[in-house]
């Protein structure tokens, strides 16, 4: 790669928002033709790098060059024109407008009387994706989208700018495994004809797959950039966290006890058939299975947000009413679910409020609740899950991912649930955020509570779970033990070549 000349180099910039150095020493070389992995802990500054290559933050100190020439960019728009587009994590089309037209929002080709030149746009825009070698209908509104086609939209949209660097934010975070295989390929595609691509993500295995080269991060600061096949996952954790991890995937050996969950021939039309499992005290049991597989939502009628067409759910031996999640938190479940912003936190909310949402009946007085108890319950449980912040009373925004999934597992567990359900546990949270979050769960379980886990990650299903129930298509089709369960049986029965449930 170094005998290329580097597309983009950026050397020694520094970021500060008054006295918070978000920046210390951002440092990165991209050459044509590669993907390169730009990998850190929450806080590690990738966040304030990727605004100073996209235009958004203008760095206090350092350089930028593109192609030997020097850079600096006013706003996103300079970004642009310099060739360099960033792709976030969450796309940001128009619903109502047309592939082709959110390609070519707001430069439209014009023709006679200065009308938009739809053909040409269309045209223009099948040709990209035929660059990409994708198959889109240009013509479509992108509203119904998966959010894999909306952000190979988004690569067209910077392709259509002739992007030189693309920069791709958390790109898989919430894709099936087929879509990540197709991303895998349009970047190879990117690569082949000379861009540089910037790949962020926190799914270490992935760099390993798509990417050449590795630049680390930590605290703001610059720790070494390597080829791949010189980094281990040890290597690269060690790296980002400045110190050896115990385990990423601490796990207990205990015992399992009583049956807490009973979960007998659950069925909603159209969704999920004819689901039967138990969870005892003491165990983590995952539910696995591709996206779509109706994973969340078993658990959703489970804990009665979403209601059974039949079927039945006990916990600790008494039967809960159909659809009545008020049932279900009085008899000792609770719920973390996948998406902690819009479903687990109230975001502008404080720190103390948010942990307190689970209690306020035990909290209240004479039908008053007080800050103090608030804020006395809030500290408890943040020193219990070492939880990260300025002061309780600071909105929950303000927060990390991994540190916001502590407070939603704060506030559910103040509660003492019997079992405890929750989904994508380290969704969007870096490394060492995860081995906290895993060293939460086993010290839970240890403490014989049972716990029905669900995860799209492998490693995680396979590092945390005592047992494995795979979904396909809405129906059980294996239950793994521990020690059966391996990446190769589990993709067999999500994949449907493995119909059999074992006892």
């Amino acid at each position: 790669m170094t005998e290329l000349a580097a597309r983009l180099v950026l050397d020694g910039a520094t970021k500060s928002f008054g006295a918070v150095a978000a920046l210390g020493d951002g440092s990165i070389t991209l050459y044509p033709g590669e993907a390169h992995a730009l990998l850190g802990e929450n806080g590690a500054g990738k966040s304030t790098l990727v605004k100073i290559l996209g235009g958004v933050h203008h760095a206090d100190s350092g350089s930028l060059t593109i192609d030997g020439e020097p850079m600096e960019f006013g706003g996103p728009a300079d970004a642009q024109a310099a060739g360099v587009s960033i792709i976030y994590q969450e796309p940001s089309l128009f619903p109502d407008l047309s592939v082709a037209e959110n390609i070519f929002i707001g430069r439209q080709p014009v023709g006679r009387g200065r009308r938009i030149d739809r053909g040409t746009m269309e045209r223009e825009s099948r040709a990209i994706f035929t660059r990409l070698g994708v198959q889109l209908d240009v013509s479509r509104l992108a509203r119904g989208l998966s959010v894999a086609d909306q952000q190979i939209v988004e690569i067209a949209k910077a392709l259509s700018f002739n992007a030189r660097v693309l920069v791709m934010d958390e790109p898989t975070a919430a894709l099936t495994t087929v879509e990540v295989l197709r991303l895998f390929e349009v970047i190879k595609t990117l690569r082949a004809q000379g861009a540089a691509v910037l790949f962020i993500s926190h799914r270490l295995e992935e760099v390993f797959v798509c990417c050449q080269r590795v630049t680390i991060m930590r605290d703001g600061r610059f720790v070494r950039t390597a080829p791949v096949e010189e980094l281990t996952i040890d290597d690269i954790i060690r790296s980002m966290v400045g110190r050896d991890l115990d385990a990423l995937f601490p796990k207990t050996e205990t015992p399992a006890g009583e049956v807490v969950l009973e979960v007998e021939r659950l069925t909603s039309d159209g969704t999920f058939h004819d689901i039967s499992f138990t969870v005892r005290a003491g165990e983590i049991v995952a539910l696995a299975g591709l996206v779509g597989a109706g994973r969340s939502e078993v658990a959703r009628a489970i804990f009665g947000i979403d209601r059974r067409t039949s079927g039945s759910v006990r916990l600790g031996g008494r039967e809960l009413r159909n659809g009545d999640a008020r049932a279900a938190m009085a008899a000792g479940m609770a719920l973390v679910p996948e998406d902690r912003r819009q479903q687990g936190l109230v975001m502008d909310l404080g720190i103390d409020q948010n942990v307190a949402l689970g209690s306020l009946s035990q909290l209240s007085h004479l039908g008053l609740i007080f800050r103090a108890s608030e804020r006395k319950l809030a500290n408890g449980w943040a020193t219990t899950l070492q939880l990260k912040f300025g002061q309780l009373r600071n909105a929950v925004s303000t927060l990390s991912g991994g540190n916001q999934q502590k407070v939603v597992l704060a506030k559910w567990l103040a509660r003492g649930p019997k079992l405890l359900i929750i989904d994508e546990p380290t969704r969007g949270i870096d490394v060492g955020t995860k081995a906290e979050v895993h060293r939460i769960l086993d010290g839970l379980v240890a403490d014989g509570m049972a716990v029905l886990m669900i995860s799209s990650e492998l490693p995680e299903v396979l590092g945390m779970a005592d047992r494995v129930l795979v979904l396909r298509e809405g129906r059980l089709t294996a239950e793994l033990s521990r020690a059966e369960a391996d990446e190769h049986s589990i993709m067999r029965a999500a994949t449907g070549q493995n119909l059999v449930v074992s006892a």
